[in-house]
């Protein structure tokens, strides 16, 4: 998993097993780079709240990390958004991802 910036866009680019997923770097919970945090499987989780999303699809696993109260203040504060997901295809060596 790592960070590359297309055409001024900062994006994650992920492998799992032999496909590449791609998608925005930035949690739509509060902007933590996902590049940064840890990948399981096809879930990524964001490194300042815990935020779970899926990078084959972009929708939400898990808001935060936090439960109770602070998990609903969290949620009327910013309701759960999904991560946006970029084609990616390979041809060759090249790995290519469509902004569109």
């Amino acid at each position: 998993m790592t960070r590359v910036t297309v055409e001024g866009r900062d994006l994650l680019l992920a492998r799992v097993g032999d496909r590449y997923y791609s998608v925005d770097d930035h949690c739509p919970h509060m902007g933590g780079r996902l590049s940064h945090g840890t990948l399981d499987g096809t879930t990524v989780t964001c490194p300042r709240h815990g935020s779970q999303f899926d990078i084959t699809t972009g929708r939400v696993l898990r808001w935060t990390h936090w439960t109770g109260i602070k998990l609903a203040l969290a949620k009327m504060l910013k309701s759960p958004r999904p991560v946006k997901v970029y084609p990616v295809r390979t041809e060759a060596e090249r790995v290519q991802v469509d902004l569109e």
